[in-house]
């Protein structure tokens, strides 16, 4: 019998510190995939384990493997680049707008990252997050949930005029490629045996709600 109202998580799981320098280590190619995965592993296992101890019904992997929720698409894809908001200040337009509205948006440029758009996309596997998932399934019974970064979001952060363009002229023909993208890996997913998948899209209250961006699609 399906749960009248399940419970899931939002958002990410807290992930430790020393997964979190085991993340920086192989990004900058000290630390080898295999080696940073076991140790992911067993933070995805740690993470079901509270969540199984709380009752929870919608199980998720907590995103332990990630860099943020949207910029670890760029170990998924080919055409993206790892950017941090500092290094692409130089490529904006108006950099003191920009820097304003990280500020407003308590952000440190240093550790955000982007996956910018410098070609055109394709996936170098089965999908986003297809390998997540099964590993998830392999070690629980109950439903899974998937989060993914909507079409807006990945189009929004993804795109720079000054690096994207030649593969895309426009943010809408890179949303065209992204939003098809989103579109496989949902089959994927479903495919796999996912039960719920979320797209977030926070950038969109930044639209909606900030003055200082409003009439834009920065």
């Amino acid at each position: 019998m399906a749960t009248l109202f399940p419970v899931t998580m939002v958002g990410s799981w807290s992930r430790s510190p020393e997964l979190l320098d085991a993340l920086r280590k192989r990004q900058a190619g000290q630390l080898g995939e295999d080696e940073f995965q076991e140790r992911a592993d067993q933070a995805v296992l740690e993470c079901l384990r509270h969540q199984d101890e709380a009752g929870v019904d919608l199980v998720t992997d907590g995103e332990q493997r990630r860099d943020n929720f949207y910029s670890f698409v760029v170990d998924k894809l080919d055409g993206a680049r790892l950017m941090s908001m500092r290094d692409l200040l130089e490529y904006m337009p108006d950099p003191a707008f920009f820097e304003q509205v990280m500020k407003n948006s308590d952000v440190v440029p240093e550790e955000i990252n982007n996956a910018i758009v410098v070609d055109k996309l394709s996936l170098k596997g089965p999908g986003l997050a297809v390998d997540e998932a099964s590993f998830l399934k392999q070690h629980t019974q109950k439903p899974i949930k998937v989060a993914l970064p909507g079409p807006y979001h990945l189009t929004r952060s993804g795109f720079s005029s000054a690096l994207s363009q030649e593969a895309y002229p426009t943010r809408e023909d890179l949303a065209e490629d992204v939003v098809a993208l989103l579109r496989h890996e949902v089959e994927a997913l479903r495919d796999a045996g996912v039960a719920f998948v979320q797209f977030d899209e926070p950038s969109l209250s930044e639209i909606v709600y900030s003055a200082e961006t409003e009439g834009t699609f920065y």
